[in-house]
């Protein structure tokens, strides 16, 4: 199937092969189904899965679903309809990509059909206060209380609400085992989110969990900031009092409005160069009910300038702690030419050729996982709004165990280009994005199922599409005695 690209380099497209990447490796979705030696691959099915037949008749849309999103497939549309769009963020890979579909720019107050807006416009939109409704052929890039996910507090009070209710239900995926470096247990799947309490609230219980283990480290975040603002780390309980002190207010609800979460810091790293990284991965967002998720699979490791260092020594120095590129730019050892990241290609590669192929596999399907399950941690709490769709930037930390974390998730992941290949990742990134949310005439339109042809997904692939999961599920059960066991074997993990 042309849609169904390979993540690692295959074939000779440029726009695949630009950080350098020699040859092809495996397929982002054999990695799903390597996700856990213990897991059935019939899981993946569920997180693999692509249509055969959308982008005719009813199921695609339409007719010509193969030409979802580009320019030339949407030429019978623009002789109709002369889309609109406006944009908060004057960005040239945003704009261009509009002005390629031979769309024109209008302001907010005129008929819009696409509007990529900031978070306090999208607020502005969906307020009670603002009466505004859109219409059936309008779209927006965020939805109304995208917050859940992206706000470092409620993404880890969903995530625990998540666990409690499948725990609750009786679900496997809650499964408990003894954990290796405390006296508790631990969640065998949905292990993804370092230990962390909000504070000022879950104070008592912080303390609580820093007495167990009095060497460990801590990571502060402001629960409402971006870009490496207001973090520091903590390895001494008495830091942290002596830093609300001096806050006048962190603990003082009634003084303070800001939240922090404070986390374990992950300590054991991978190095690569004896540097710490993360993984900037983008996740698209059709639809949260039913939940329908992309990710884009020219993600990249984001490098620190300086060495890592865990010695007292270095803990206040960020260039060594913090990946956040709006960090490492003002250091004195910052490239310009790559700007500090490597592909997530040549992080593929590098691991097959150090850890093995197996392991590689498994830390990427971890991966995949990790993300469908945040998603789905928050997808009851989400306003579903069929307007709009949302890009979310993940960041996640690769500890020495080949094990992912889930750091956080941005709302408006950054599209400032600090070098050439930067620009061309994002410049595809939002090509590829219209080419999916939109239907294959090329106009947004509420009515059409959010099922783009293969061919329309370009660098994305797809991660879980509830809709399609629930078709397979249904064939399964009105089919021969024979595909019953199958059915049951994939309904384990839904």
């Amino acid at each position: 199937m042309r849609g169904h690209v390979r993540m690692y380099g295959g074939g000779g497209d440029a726009s695949t092969m630009y950080y350098g990447c020699a040859g092809p490796v495996s397929d982002w979705t054999q990695r799903i189904a390597s996700l856990q030696p213990t897991i059935d691959r019939s899981v993946a099915t569920m997180y693999g899965r692509l249509p055969a037949t959308v982008g005719t008749g009813a199921a695609g849309g339409g007719a010509g679903g193969g030409g979802a999103g580009g320019a030339g497939g949407n030429q019978q549309c623009h002789d109709r309809v002369k889309i609109g769009f406006c944009t908060d963020l004057d960005k040239s890979v945003l704009v261009n990509n509009f002005e390629k579909r031979g769309w024109h720019q209008v302001n907010g107050d005129d008929d819009w059909h696409f509007y990529w807006a900031g978070v306090q416009t999208c607020r502005n939109i969906f307020s009670v206060d603002s009466g505004y409704r859109m219409h059936d052929n309008q779209m927006i890039n965020h939805f109304p209380n995208h917050y859940e996910l992206s706000r470092k507090d409620l993404l880890v009070k969903n995530i625990k609400r998540y666990r409690k209710d499948l725990e609750r239900d009786g679900n496997p995926l809650a499964e408990k085992t003894e954990s290796n470096n405390s006296s508790g247990t631990r969640y065998l799947y949905l292990d993804f989110v370092p230990t962390t309490f909000v504070l000022p609230a879950d104070y008592n219980m912080f303390v609580e969990e820093y007495r167990k283990f009095p060497l460990s480290t801590w990571i502060m975040k402001p629960c409402g900031k971006s870009q490496g603002a207001g973090i520091f780390l903590i390895n001494k309980l008495s830091k942290l009092k002596k830093w609300s002190r001096e806050a006048k207010g962190p603990f003082h609800p009634q003084i303070a409005k800001e939240s922090y979460v404070i986390s374990r810091y992950i300590d054991n790293p991978l190095l690569i160069g004896g540097k710490k990284f993360d993984l900037r991965l983008y996740v698209l967002v059709a639809s949260f009910r039913p939940l329908k998720a992309y990710l884009f699979k020219q993600g990249f490791c984001r490098f620190c300038t300086v060495k890592y260092d865990t010695s007292v020594t270095e803990l206040d120095n960020m260039y060594v702690h913090l990946t956040n590129v709006s960090v490492q730019k003002h250091g004195g050892e910052y490239n310009t030419l790559h700007g500090g990241k490597w592909s997530v290609q040549n992080l593929a590669l590098y691991l097959e050729g150090t850890r093995g192929k197996e392991v590689t596999d498994r830390l990427f399907g971890a991966i995949s996982w990790l993300i469908v399950h945040s998603l789905r941690a928050v997808a009851p709490v989400m306003a579903s709004d069929r307007h709009c769709f949302e890009c979310y930037g993940y960041d996640i930390i690769i500890d020495n165990a080949l094990k992912p974390w889930l750091v956080e998730v941005n709302a408006s992941p950054s599209l400032t280009s600090t070098t050439v290949n930067d620009r061309i990742l994002k410049y595809k990134l939002i090509d590829n994005i219209l080419s999916v949310v939109l239907p294959p005439d090329g106009l947004p339109d509420v009515r059409w199922n959010k099922i783009p042809s293969a061919d329309a997904l370009g660098n994305f692939e797809l991660l879980i599409d509830e809709e399609l999961a629930a078709q397979d599920e249904a064939q399964n059960n009105s089919s021969s005695s024979s595909h019953v066991k199958s059915s049951k074997l994939s309904s384990r993990w839904k």
